[in-house]
């Protein structure tokens, strides 16, 4: 990173801890904790979790090996992780709450009554898209990262010349454990961070710093022996408490997952065209949810209560148009449509709709191999004529 190490007194490193908060705080950020870097205990769950090939298809998770339970290795330098939670729960999640509470504070009842219920609501209507509430709005790796930078330049104007490097998922950085090991929260049994006062609608950010600020204390873990995140997963995706198989996770299987989606889990996936928020919502911690502080994640027109078709309509320009900017657009219009053809055969298995099988088999002549098989099987899934016939073939 820099020269050589720098030393603290424990006076003058609480008061720096100080500072730091009130900066980000000023900066959007809603917590930040100081982790040490020594993760080895953390060593054996990481390996074991990639043997058993619960990461899919994302080989740079395997690619990096050790270097995420090793800070120094990834950062020569690195004494500290400083680690940062930006709560994202949108101001103006449903019509019924149209008024942001001041400062993130919200009434915990009256919140768990609207944007919870409301997103079940959602779920529960085959002719919904549902996007997960993360992604409706700006795209929090560029949020995150430029307050990061900016927290990390203030305390190098304090300071002096500081060697740091910041990371919003966005490099093998293992995001929960530094984040428990620093005091934002504790790992739940889905494998998100939980706080007690702001459930699990978060994110997490860090700043690698040859600095040796004083260390934050962790906190103990409030799951007991709850399991609602497991029993409501629709894919079974959490395989034991704390131990999420990728390859199930809908999250994965529309964001992450580049090819065809497996024909066992396309029924399970319902109408959720890009991640799942399930677990997060059945958790009896998110009555604690705060609302995000500011308002780069608030629902995009067009992400606010979006039907499948109307997002089917968008054609590939429309498309980088409507998600310049957001996390959505990473995954291209090809593996969008694909999530949408599965929401559709879903949709049309509970409900015949004229419109939409029509909408899908004019798209097929036109449609890529890999959205192609997609269409097919929703036009099967919804027992359509087109496809008993072999007109949807032709």
């Amino acid at each position: 990173m820099t020269q050589a190490p720098r030393t603290l007194n424990e006076r003058d490193g609480l008061a720096l801890l100080d500072q730091l908060r009130d900066w980000a705080h000023e900066l959007g950020f809603s917590q930040i904790g100081v982790a040490d870097i020594d993760l080895s205990t953390a060593e054996p769950g990481l390996l074991a979790w990639l043997q058993a090939g619960f990461h899919g298809t994302m080989h740079y998770m395997q690619a990096h090996g050790l270097k995420r339970a090793r800070p120094a290795e990834l950062v020569p330098g690195t004494l500290r992780v400083l680690t940062a939670r930006m709560d994202y729960l949108p101001r103006h999640l449903d019509a019924s709450d149209a008024t942001p509470a001041p400062d993130g504070a919200q009434d915990v009842a009256t919140a768990a009554s609207t944007w919870q219920t409301v997103e079940w609501q959602r779920l529960g209507d085959p002719h919904a898209a549902q996007v997960s509430i993360y992604a409706r709005g700006r795209d929090y790796h560029k949020v995150l990262r430029s307050r990061l930078q900016k927290l990390a330049d203030r305390l190098a104007a304090a300071i002096g010349p500081l060697g740091y490097r910041v990371f919003t998922d966005s490099a093998p950085v293992l995001e929960v454990e530094l984040a428990a090991r620093s005091g934002i929260g504790w790992r739940g049994k889905h494998t998100l961070t939980l706080h007690r006062e702001a459930g699990s609608m978060f994110f997490l950010g860090e700043i690698y710093l040859d600095l040796p600020l004083p260390l934050s204390e962790p906190v103990t873990g409030h799951c007991g022996q709850c399991q609602a995140c497991i029993d409501v997963c629709p894919t079974r995706a959490i395989v034991a408490p704390y131990r999420v198989d990728a390859r199930r996770c809908i999250s994965y299987l529309t964001i992450e997952h580049e090819g065809a989606i497996p024909e066992e889990m396309r029924p399970l996936m319902g109408n959720r065209i890009y991640g799942c928020d399930d677990c997060q919502l059945v958790c009896p911690w998110n009555k604690f949810a705060r609302r995000a502080v500011v308002d780069d994640f608030d629902a995009r027109a067009g992400f606010q209560q979006p039907k499948l078709l109307q997002l089917w309509a968008w054609d590939e320009a429309e498309f980088l148009k409507r998600t310049e900017g957001s996390a959505i657009r990473r995954i291209g219009h090809e593996r969008w449509r694909r999530n949408l053809a599965v929401a559709m055969g879903n949709a049309l298995r509970w409900q015949d709709d004229a419109e939409m099988r029509a909408t899908l088999v004019a798209a097929l002549p036109q449609a890529s191999p890999l959205l192609a098989e997609h269409i097919v099987w929703a036009l099967a899934a919804g027992s359509s004529p087109y496809f008993l016939t072999g007109e949807a073939l032709a």
